[in-house]
């Protein structure tokens, strides 16, 4: 797959984790907690917290290895042209 490709599918991540990062901290109106303990609303809770931050870490990661990669690919082209000459 092309460098530019995983960059634009590394941006696609980070925007989605940010929006779902977003998304989850908008307060819902109305929603009110109970006094025993929900485990699976809480799992739920950390889950939707996890996978945020996850998609995120993993977008910049994604992005930082393309742009990399493509530093590299044009070094490389410099110095080919450079021993062709």
């Amino acid at each position: 797959m092309h460098a530019a490709v995983k960059i634009i599918i590394g941006l696609i991540i980070l925007l989605i984790g940010l929006g779902l990062f977003i998304d989850s901290v908008i307060p819902i109106s109305g929603v009110e907690g109970t006094f025993g303990i929900d485990w699976i609303g809480n799992f739920i809770i950390v889950l939707t917290g996890i996978i945020p931050i996850f998609l995120i870490v993993l977008g910049l990661f994604v992005l930082w290895l393309e742009v990399d990669e493509l530093k590299a690919q044009k070094e490389l082209a410099k110095e080919e042209k450079k021993k062709k000459k």
